[in-house]
C-alpha cells in the first residue's frame, strides 16, 4: 500500500522547517505590499513634477494592478508544470529589474509601462506564494499560515512608506523605486538558496529528481524518506484545457464565486489603500498626515492577517472572513465621519486597515482549499487575477469620479457598499463548499 505523504504532513503537528518556508512566502510577499503602497505613496510628489490630473495619477496606480492580474493568470498557471520555486524565481527577476527601472524614467506613460512589468512579476510571486504556504501547512493551521503570509503586504506597505518619508525628501522619488528593485533581487538571491519546490507538485508532476528532492524535504520535516514515489490513484482524466477543469460539477459554481469574491474586495481594498493618503491631502490634511495615515492603515494589515488567521483555527473561516467583511463596510462609513479630525481618524486607520487587510487575508487562505493539486496553482492565479480587474478599476474609477467632482466622503460611502455585497458571496461560497466536503464525506463511509 502506497505511503500517503500528504496525509501525514495535513495530519502532524507542524516542524520547525514548515514554519521556515511559511516565513520564506512572507518575506515574498512584502514584495506585493511595497510595489502597490509605493505608487500610492509616491503620488504626490510624481503628480507634483509631471502636473498630472486624477485620472493620469489613476492610471499609474492601475498599471501595476494590471501587470499583477496579467502576471496572476498567465504566469501562475505555469507554475502547475515548471513548479512554484522555479516560477516564483523567474518572477523575482522580472519584478527586480523593472522596478529599478522606475528610478530612469523621464515621463508617466514609461512609468506607467514599467509598472505594468513590474506587476507581472508581482503577479506571479503573489498567486504562487500563496499556493506554496498552503501546501506546506497542516490542515489545523493552514487558514493561520496563509493569513500569515498576507501579513507581508502590510510590511512591504509600512516599508514603503517610511521609505518614501526618508527617501524622498532628499533624493527624490526616484530612489524609492531603486530601493524596492535592489530588495527585490537580494529576495531572489534567499529564494534562490533557501526556497524549496512544493511536495504535492513533486508527488503530482513527479519532474527530475522528485524522488531526491521529496526526501529531501521530508528529512526537513523529519519524517521518513520514501523507497520510491507513490501512485496515487487517480480519476481518469477528462478531455478539454486547464481551464475548464476549473469549471467542471461542483467546481465551476465555487469558482464563480470566488472570482466575484476577490473582484469586490479587491475592487474595495486597493481603492482605500492607493487613494487615502492622496484624498487626506485633499480633504485638508497636511502631506506628512496623508502619508501618515495611510502607513497606519498598512501597519493595522500585519495585525489584521495574523487577527483572522487565528480566528480561522476556532470557526469556519468562511464566517471568519463574513465578520471581518462585514465590520469593514462599518469601520468605512466610520472613517467617512471622521475624517476631518486628524487624531482619530488615524486611530480609526489603524482599525480599517486591520480588518480590511484581514479581508484579503481570508480570500487568499479559502482560494487554496478550493482545488486539488494539478490545478491549484492555475486556480488560485485565475481568482486572483480577476479579483485584480477590480483592483484596475477600482483607482482610475476612483480618480474620475473626483474629477468630476464627488466628494472624497461620499466616494468612500460608495465603496463601503462593495463588501456588504462580498458577504453575500462569501456565505454562499462556504455553504457550497462545506456540503461538497459533506457529500464526500458520506460517500467514502458508504463505500468503506
Amino acid at each position: 500500500m502506497d505511503r500517503n505523504v500528504l496525509h501525514e504532513i495535513n495530519q502532524n503537528k507542524m516542524s520547525r522547517y514548515q514554519w521556515f518556508v511559511i516565513l520564506i512566502c512572507i518575506l515574498l510577499n512584502v514584495i506585493d505590499g511595497f510595489d502597490v503602497m509605493v505608487m500610492a505613496f509616491t503620488a504626490p510628489s510624481v503628480s507634483a513634477e509631471w502636473a498630472l490630473s486624477g485620472a493620469q495619477i489613476g492610471i499609474l496606480l492601475s498599471a501595476g494592478l494590471f501587470g499583477m492580474a496579467a502576471g496572476s493568470i498567465l504566469l501562475a498557471p505555469q507554475a502547475d508544470k515548471i513548479g512554484r520555486r522555479l516560477l516564483i524565481l523567474i518572477c523575482l527577476v522580472i519584478a527586480g529589474l523593472s522596478m529599478s527601472a522606475c528610478a530612469l524614467v523621464q515621463s508617466h506613460s514609461m512609468l506607467a509601462i514599467l509598472r505594468f512589468i513590474t506587476g507581472v512579476g508581482v503577479g506571479g510571486i503573489l498567486a504562487s506564494s500563496n499556493v506554496l504556504a498552503s501546501e506546506y501547512a497542516n490542515l489545523r493551521w493552514r487558514s493561520l499560515a496563509v493569513s500569515l503570509m498576507s501579513t507581508g503586504y502590510g510590511i512591504g506597505a509600512t516599508l514603503g512608506g517610511i521609505l518614501t518619508f526618508v527617501l524622498i525628501e532628499h533624493l527624490g522619488w526616484r530612489s524609492v523605486f531603486l530601493a524596492g528593485g535592489i530588495t527585490t533581487l537580494v529576495m531572489f538571491a534567499i529564494a534562490l538558496w533557501l526556497l524549496p519546490e512544493s511536495l504535492d507538485y513533486l508527488l503530482a508532476k513527479k519532474p527530475a529528481r522528485a524522488l531526491e528532492n521529496t526526501n529531501t524535504i521530508l528529512q526537513r520535516m523529519g519524517l521518513k524518506v520514501l523507497n520510491a514515489l507513490p501512485q496515487y490513484e487517480r480519476e481518469e482524466q477528462q478531455k478539454g484545457s486547464d481551464v475548464a477543469k476549473l469549471f467542471r460539477g461542483h467546481q465551476g459554481f465555487q469558482t464563480l464565486c470566488l472570482w466575484f469574491a476577490f473582484f469586490l474586495v479587491m475592487f474595495g481594498f486597493y481603492f482605500v489603500m492607493s487613494w487615502t493618503p492622496k484624498i487626506l491631502i485633499a480633504m485638508g490634511m497636511s502631506r506628512d498626515q496623508g502619508v501618515s495615515t495611510g502607513i497606519l492603515i498598512s501597519v493595522g494589515g500585519i495585525f489584521g492577517a495574523a487577527i483572522i488567521g487565528l480566528l480561522a483555527s476556532r470557526i469556519k473561516i468562511f464566517h471568519a472572513l463574513s465578520l471581518f467583511l462585514g465590520l469593514t463596510a462599518l469601520c468605512i462609513f466610520l472613517f467617512v465621519a471622521v475624517s476631518a479630525q486628524v487624531s482619530i481618524a488615524l486611530a480609526v486607520g489603524l482599525l480599517l486597515g486591520t480588518l480590511i487587510n484581514g479581508c484579503v487575508a481570508g480570500l487568499y487562505s479559502i482560494s487554496p482549499t478550493i482545488y486539488d493539486a494539478e490545478i491549484r496553482s492555475r486556480g488560485v492565479g485565475y481568482a486572483i487575477g480577476f479579483g485584480r480587474i477590480g483592483a484596475i478599476l477600482s483607482p482610475t474609477v476612483a480618480g474620475i469620479f473626483l474629477d468630476q467632482g464627488i466628494a472624497p466622503q461620499q466616494l468612500y460611502a460608495y465603496y463601503g457598499i462593495v463588501f456588504i455585497l462580498a458577504i453575500f458571496l462569501i456565505l454562499i461560497l462556504g455553504k457550497a463548499v462545506y456540503r461538497h466536503q459533506q457529500s464526500q464525506s458520506l460517500s467514502l463511509n458508504t463505500s468503506a
